[in-house]
């Protein structure tokens, strides 16, 4: 055991820091003191009280993605040892100075790469890699619109896209937001007025519709969603900015013979999180060190600064992803 540093939330909402135990790690386990760490909408939600963590994380102590260097290492692990650089999505527990984690849930950092960027790939760039090729079967040269593309998992999503040789629409409620999406190799930008984007993607897809959409606003779109999509389009909902309900004309899901999957991470097994971490390190990572994906984060705050960087992304002034460091 040794001590330790956490963010923990009180039952208010109040934020503080305080000191942590930490368990040496078990035989297949890894000690990993952490540098950094990326915030996320889940971290405000769960500071609400409507967003728990699941089962195994701990209920008080935020934060879903980690970068950070190996301190030990259980006797049966053989792929990691100390000295090791790595980063990983947790349950919860992301915002300590120190992690114990299954050795085949963690990735290695790419070469070069400073821990604070790190700490803003995990979260953003597993869920944007899992919605389109996992759940979302995307296929080259498809076009792919993205809601909130400025947002983590949409500038994630976005140049995983074009990596995989894809056509990206992407939608915003700031025209500047849209903007620095260019350099990250955005086709068409899309500002949304009263939620209105539909006829948008038809006029720009010659009226077929966008073959995929990775939707992390939820209720508020699910309409003009079905109006966007292709014929056997997929819509992919990974999370719910706006609204947890919404209309569903099932008419056009049926006559566009459309797929509508909604997914999330957090709550997901270890094996499965295991599973996801592997093939995303085997067809992913690399695409880092060639410079074709890259971690965008608007910037790196002290972990005492946690409260303004709620803030900042509550009022979503954020482009990319805040990054919290020890």
């Amino acid at each position: 055991m040794q001590p330790g540093r956490a963010v923990r939330f009180s039952e208010n909402g109040d934020i503080r820091i305080e000191p942590l135990e930490v368990r040496a790690p078990g035989p297949d386990e890894l000690l990993v003191e952490v540098a950094a760490a990326g915030l996320n909408r889940a971290d405000l939600l769960q500071r609400m009280g409507r967003y728990p963590a699941p089962p195994g994380s701990p209920a008080m102590i935020p934060g879903l993605e980690y970068a950070g260097t190996v301190r030990a290492a259980g006797e049966r692990v053989q792929g990691h040892a100390a000295g090791d650089r790595v980063m990983g999505i947790v349950g919860g527990g992301g915002m300590s100075t120190h992690l114990v984690i299954h050795e085949r849930e963690v990735l290695p950092v790419p070469e070069g790469m400073s821990l604070e960027d790190a700490a803003a790939i995990p979260e953003a760039f597993l869920t944007a890699f899992d919605a389109l090729f996992v759940q979302g079967g995307l296929r080259p040269f498809e076009t792919v619109l993205i809601h909130a593309i400025g947002s983590g998992v949409g500038t994630a999503a976005l140049q995983i896209a074009k990596a995989a040789g894809c056509r990206v629409l992407g939608t915003s409620r700031s025209p500047e937001k849209l903007e620095r999406c260019a350099p990250l190799g955005l086709d068409e930008g899309i500002v949304t007025v009263q939620g209105g984007f539909a006829q948008s993607v038809l006029d720009s897809t010659a009226g077929r519709g966008a073959d995929l959409i990775l939707d992390t606003v939820g209720g508020a779109y699910l309409e003009e969603n079905l109006g966007a999509i292709a014929l056997q389009g997929r819509i992919v909902v990974v999370g719910l900015l706006g609204g947890a309900e919404g209309r569903l004309p099932l008419g056009k899901l049926l006559g566009k013979r459309a797929r509508l999957v909604g997914t999330v991470l957090r709550s997901r097994p270890q094996e499965e999180k295991a599973i996801l971490a592997q093939r995303f390190s085997r067809e992913a990572l690399p695409l880092f060190a060639a410079g074709q994906l890259r971690p965008v984060v608007e910037a790196v705050l002290p972990m005492e600064e946690l409260e303004e960087a709620h803030r900042r992304l509550g009022e979503n002034r954020t482009f990319g992803k805040l990054v919290l460091r020890w």
